[in-house]
This record gives C-alpha cells, sequence and structure tokens, in this order.
C-alpha cells in the first residue's frame, strides 16, 4: 500500500499545478503547460493501476499507452510559449506538417495491437515490458521528441535578460526535471529494448520535486516574463539540427556497414561520410542557403522579420571601427547586402567636378561608369520622395530613361542618402540572393535608417579628410613663416652691410667683418635649407661647451653699422651654439626695430645664480596688456611687417635647453629680455 502513495501525490499535485497555471493565466502559453502537466499526471495514475489492479493490467497500460502519445506535441507546444512572447504564428505548410505529425502518435495505438508494442507474459508481477519492433522505435520517437521540447527550454532560459532569468529559472529547472526524467525513463527502449516500470516511484518523487520547484513562481510570479528567442540562436539551431541529421546519416551508414557486411564496403562507407561531410559544409557557408533559412526563421517564427537591436549594434560597431573613408564605404555596403540578402551593392555620391553623381565604391559589383545629373528622373524621385525605391515598384516613373543603368547593373533597390535636404549619393542593391525573397515596409524601413547613419558617417569622414587636408596646408603655412622669419634676419643683417658697404668699403676691418657676417649668414641659409629637407624629422639639440661672451660678441659683430656694446665675464656652459645665436639674433634685431637710429643696443653675459644673457634696447617698449596676453604668442606682433613668431621661437628653443626668458618693458622706456639658462647645466 505505500508504494501507491508517491504516485497518487504526484497525480495530484501535477494536475493541481495543471489547474493553477490555467487559473492564473487565460493565454495559449498556460493552455499548452497545463494540457502538457495533465497528460503527465494521467500517464502516471495509469501506470500506477496497471501495476495495481492486476485485472485490468493490460487495460490500464493501453490508457498509459495513449496518453503516452500525447507526451511529444503537447511538450513541444508547451516548450515553443513558455515564457516567450505571445503573437501569431506565422508557420509555413511544411512546419505545420512537422508539428502536425507529432499528433500522429495517438492515432497508432489504433492502428496497431497492444502486443506490437511490448510483451509481458508476467506483468504486473514482473514490473518490466518487452518492446517489439513497432514499440521500440516508438518510444525513441517519443524519447526524441521530449529531448527537442527540453532543447526549447535551455534556449527560452539562456535567451531571458538577467533581470527576468530570475523570475523563471525554478519553473524552467522544474519542466525541465520532468522531462528529463521521461528521457531517463525512455531511453531503457535505446538501452535494453525494454521498460522498466520498477521506476515509477523514482518517477513521482522527482515530479513531486519539480513541482515543488515550480510552486513558488506560480503562486508569486512578479511580473510576466516574455523572451523572444534571438535569431542568431534560432540560426545556430538550424545548423546544429543540419549537424545532427548528418551525424544521423553516419549512424546509419555504420549500422549498415555493421549488419550487411559485403553491401557496405568499409573504403565506401568512409568516401560518403566525407562526402556528406563536404555538402553539408558547401551547404551551411552558402549564401542563398544562410539568407533562405533567415526568411523561414522570420517567416515561421517571429512577427518582426528583422532583430533591430542586433543588426543596429552591428552596424554602428562597423561603421565606429573603419579607419578610412574608402574602408568606411566597403563597410556600408556589406552591411547592407548581409542584412538584406542582395548579391552586390554599388555607393554613389556627387562629385562637383563631374556635376553628377558618380560610383565611389562598390561591393560585389562591377564598376558603374554611369553619371546621374541632378535632372535625372531617378534623382528627381528621390529628391521628391525621400524614401526607398524598388524599380519593381516604380518602372512606370523612370525605367524609360534608367532602364538600361538598372538592366545593366542588375539594380533593383535606390536607397537615398540624405543630409539635411540634400542629397548626398544613394547606395544602389543588386539583386536578390533568394529570388522567392520580397521587400516589405519593415526593409524599406531599416533601409532607411541605416541609410541615415551612413550618410553622417560619410560625411563625417569625408569632412575629417577635408579637415585633415586643412591642417596639412595651414603646418605648410606655419613651417613657411618660420623660415620666412629666419630668413627675414639673415637678410635684415644682409641689408645692414649693404647699406654701410657705400660708407665704409674701403675700411679694411669692414671689410674683414664684412666677409665674416657673410660667410656666417650663407652658412645660415645652408643650414635652413637642410632642415627644410628634413622637415618633419625631430630635430636634437646639439650640446657644447660655448663661452656665453664670446658667443654674444660674435653675434654683435654679424650686425654692421650699429652701435650694440657687449660687457659682462666669460660664463661657459653646454648649450646649442647656432641655436642660442639665433635667439640673440633675433632679440638684437627687435631692439634694433624698435630702436632710433642712433640709440644703442646693449648685451650684458653673467652669472646671477644661473648663468644668463640680457639684451637690452631704449625704444618704443611694449604696454603692460601686451606683455601679459600677446607677447609669445605665435602670429602676434606690434610690427607693421612682423610675422609675430620671432619671440615665440626663441622661447621654444630656450625651453628646450631648460631655461627661460623674463622681459621688463615699458611703453617708451625700451625693453629688457633677459635668457635664464638651468642652474644644472654646468658652467665655469
Amino acid at each position: 500500500m505505500n508504494s501507491t502513495i508517491l504516485p497518487i501525490a504526484a497525480f495530484f499535485v501535477l494536475l493541481s499545478a495543471a489547474g493553477y497555471t490555467l487559473y492564473q493565466e487565460r493565454s495559449r502559453s498556460s493552455l499548452f503547460l497545463c494540457a502538457a502537466l495533465t497528460v503527465t499526471a494521467l500517464l502516471e495514475l495509469f501506470d500506477l493501476l496497471s501495476l495495481t489492479v492486476p485485472a485490468d493490467a493490460f487495460f490500464w497500460k493501453a490508457c498509459a499507452l495513449h496518453a503516452e502519445t500525447l507526451l511529444p506535441p503537447l511538450w513541444i507546444l508547451c516548450s515553443l510559449t513558455f515564457a516567450r512572447q505571445p503573437g501569431p504564428w506565422k508557420i509555413r505548410l511544411p512546419f505545420k506538417t512537422v508539428v502536425a505529425s507529432t499528433f500522429l502518435f495517438s492515432v497508432l495505438p489504433f492502428i496497431l495491437h497492444l502486443s506490437d508494442f511490448f510483451y509481458a507474459p508476467d506483468f504486473p508481477d514482473e514490473r518490466i515490458l518487452f518492446l517489439g519492433t513497432a514499440g521500440l522505435y516508438f518510444y525513441i520517437a517519443i524519447m526524441a521528441s521530449l529531448v527537442i521540447a527540453l532543447v526549447n527550454f535551455e534556449v527560452t532560459l539562456a535567451n531571458a535578460s538577467p533581470e527576468d532569468r530570475w523570475k523563471i529559472t525554478f519553473e524552467i529547472i522544474g519542466l525541465g526535471t520532468i522531462l528529463t526524467v521521461l528521457v531517463f525513463y525512455y531511453s531503457q527502449a535505446l538501452l535494453y529494448r525494454s521498460l522498466n516500470l520498477n521506476y515509477l516511484q523514482l518517477r513521482s518523487f522527482l515530479y513531486l520535486v519539480a513541482t515543488a520547484l515550480m510552486a513558488y513562481p506560480l503562486m508569486f510570479r512578479r511580473g510576466k516574463v516574455r523572451i523572444q528567442v534571438s535569431r542568431q540562436v534560432a540560426f545556430k539551431s538550424a545548423v546544429l539540427f543540419a549537424v545532427g541529421v548528418y551525424l544521423v546519416l553516419i549512424g546509419l551508414l555504420a549500422e549498415g556497414m555493421q549488419h550487411f557486411g559485403g553491401f557496405f564496403p568499409r573504403i565506401v562507407t568512409i568516401s560518403m561520410s566525407f562526402l556528406l561531410g563536404i555538402a553539408l559544409l558547401l551547404l551551411i557557408l552558402s549564401e542563398r542557403v544562410r539568407n533562405e533559412v533567415k526568411v523561414m526563421l522570420h517567416k515561421n517564427f517571429y512577427q518582426n522579420k528583422h532583430d533591430y537591436r542586433t543588426q543596429w549594434l552591428r552596424f554602428t560597431e562597423l561603421l565606429a571601427t573603419a579607419k578610412t573613408l574608402d574602408e568606411l564605404q566597403q563597410r556600408i555596403l556589406s552591411a547592407y547586402c548581409e542584412i538584406f540578402g542582395t548579391g552586390g551593392a554599388a555607393l554613389f555620391l556627387y562629385e562637383e567636378i563631374y556635376g553628377g553623381y558618380c560610383m565611389t565604391a562598390g561591393y560585389s559589383m562591377e564598376r558603374i561608369s554611369d553619371v546621374l545629373t541632378p535632372d535625372n528622373s531617378l534623382i528627381k524621385l528621390m529628391k521628391e520622395r525621400s524614401w526607398v525605391i524598388n524599380i519593381r515598384d516604380d518602372s512606370y516613373e523612370i525605367l524609360e530613361e534608367n532602364g538600361y543603368f538598372f538592366g545593366e547593373n542588375s539594380i533593383f533597390i535606390v536607397i537615398p542618402l540624405f543630409n539635411g535636404e540634400s542629397l548626398e549619393g544613394f547606395i544602389a542593391l543588386g539583386k536578390n540572393i533568394n529570388t522567392n525573397e520580397s521587400f516589405i515596409y519593415e526593409d524599406y524601413d531599416l533601409m532607411k535608417t541605416i541609410a541615415r547613419q551612413a550618410s553622417l558617417a560619410i560625411m563625417h569622414q569625408r569632412l575629417s579628410g577635408q579637415i585633415s587636408h586643412a591642417r596639412e596646408i595651414e603646418a605648410i603655412g606655419n613651417v613657411a613663416t618660420f623660415v620666412a622669419h629666419d630668413l627675414k634676419n639673415l637678410v635684415s643683417s644682409l641689408s645692414l652691410i649693404v647699406e654701410n658697404a657705400g660708407k665704409h668699403i674701403h675700411n679694411p676691418d669692414f671689410q674683414h667683418d664684412m666677409l665674416t657676417s657673410l660667410g656666417s649668414t650663407v652658412g645660415k641659409m645652408h643650414t635652413l635649407i637642410s632642415r627644410l629637407k628634413n622637415l618633419g624629422e625631430q630635430e636634437h639639440i646639439n650640446l657644447q661647451q660655448v663661452n656665453l661672451l664670446e658667443l654674444a660678441e660674435k653675434t654683435a659683430r654679424l650686425v654692421i653699422g650699429n652701435s650694440i656694446s657687449v660687457s659682462g665675464t666669460a660664463t661657459i656652459i653646454q648649450i646649442d651654439e647656432n641655436e642660442i645665436q639665433k635667439v640673440l639674433l633675433n632679440l638684437i634685431m627687435n631692439g634694433i626695430e624698435a630702436s632710433g637710429s642712433d640709440q644703442p643696443i646693449a648685451i650684458e653675459v653673467g652669472i646671477s645664480g644661473s648663468p644668463f644673457i640680457k639684451v637690452i634696447d631704449y625704444g618704443c617698449g611694449m604696454s603692460d596688456s601686451f606683455l601679459r596676453t600677446e607677447l609669445f604668442e605665435p602670429f602676434k606682433t606690434t610690427k607693421k611687417m612682423g610675422l609675430g613668431i620671432g619671440l615665440y621661437q626663441c622661447r621654444q628653443i630656450i625651453g628646450a635647453h631648460g631655461g627661460r626668458i623674463e622681459v621688463l618693458s615699458a611703453e617708451g622706456s625700451g625693453s629688457v629680455f633677459t635668457i635664464w639658462f638651468a642652474a644644472t647645466e654646468k658652467f665655469e
């Protein structure tokens, strides 16, 4: 008597769970779940009665057989609807046939005799049913159907969001436990060609555990959970199904080789295995097959044709990682081909030089030389509608003028690319990979949405290129300005020599100084030219021991005809002589230009904590506001013909030496520039 407690308890608990599920929510999902639990409960009751009522054992076993025939369709339907998004089912005829075929199990008990399924001479005393040929395949088919349902539940759980997953976890585990118990029970048919009803107690106990797991979410459900299986998972499931079919075929070949020997030679069998594998790979990798599978999944399992979230994330990632305009255009076209299943695509952008829209990029499409002018009927129609144009629908307006363009290039979809109100270009799509596929409003919406993003990305990339080009031109201009400044200083020095040559050309000392200055100036020009040749290469400071006092005197001698006094003490430090001389020459020339012809320039060299050089003039001076805000800024100057980069360049050179420049100046009182060198430099 005690052996009946667990099965009876399992029957009532499963039946109660079925009723409560339907009471909580009247929906297709609840109906299928209620039916699956009810049939499972009845199977438990009939198996129990077949064991406890020996006189009618085979009658109750026949009732159990009828209940078993309903397990595959009801559990598969339950697994396809549980926690899934509701909506009309769009299942094509072949798949309706597959689903409907599971109901054919219920016909078999009326066609075949009970003895065709199993025989048990000592039943129910001996609780083992030996299976006949029909029974063997019948129970293997049931087990396979339940495995499919179990996989569907796993897919539902895997595609749940983290927020929703906890709400259905216990239910999924409970339902999965019921299916796993049934799969284990029917696996005896495959392993031992029998069914062992001694597992009835274990089965009932696990049903109670599974129902307990389901009880909490059934009674305290916090909001409804509806999950839509991603298209990627569905596609992968189709691939796994194809692989499964391949493995079944290999198994049949192996079984044939085992039983028929000579009819299945080993070499032929292995060859066929490899050939089948190659055929499977060709099918999986075929763009046409992949597209047809995606279309089939859309038509049969989803309300929306496209997974907008996935497509958008993938497309924006493609745009964000493109480094060049050519790469960006190729990625845009490849994305259109992949999403909409077309055999090629071309991008047309407006080119001012041609006065029309020209092909700038192509993907799996030959070069198109046609130029579509703004007065073309296709261009006018795109501007008028601002919408995707399907040639098959709009041929009456544009085919007369552009028929050759469409037909020669197999173009049937044109997607405009707008930048505000301006038509920047368009994308032309080639013929469908799947000729049976037709585009609907969902396709056009997604095409237009992607086109907006693509247009912005293309315009951004083109503007970036223009900005980069402008910056290159600006950089060349800046370099030219610096070169012009250095040349200006050198030319100013030569001008002073020429100006004073008329007066002092017969003076031997003047002649000596003039030749020295000319040689030095020519050397500096050669150095400047060599730097221009190596433009873009990093310049290095050539440090050497230099006497600052001698450097100041040498620089002063370059400026002939002006009163420049040099005083101070000999100070030897590590500097780049040419660069510091350039700084000194620039400060001297600035002082001369700011002073009258009879006003002297003074240079002082010394040490006051750190080595320094002072350049003093008594010219016009500078205002406080100019000193604070514009003195060392490039292209800022008080001179009418100045370039405004001399002091900026001086500060850069001194900064590279680890020093600084200080300035004291007042309007009408002249200026004092002090170059301080780093105290850490070695000096004597």
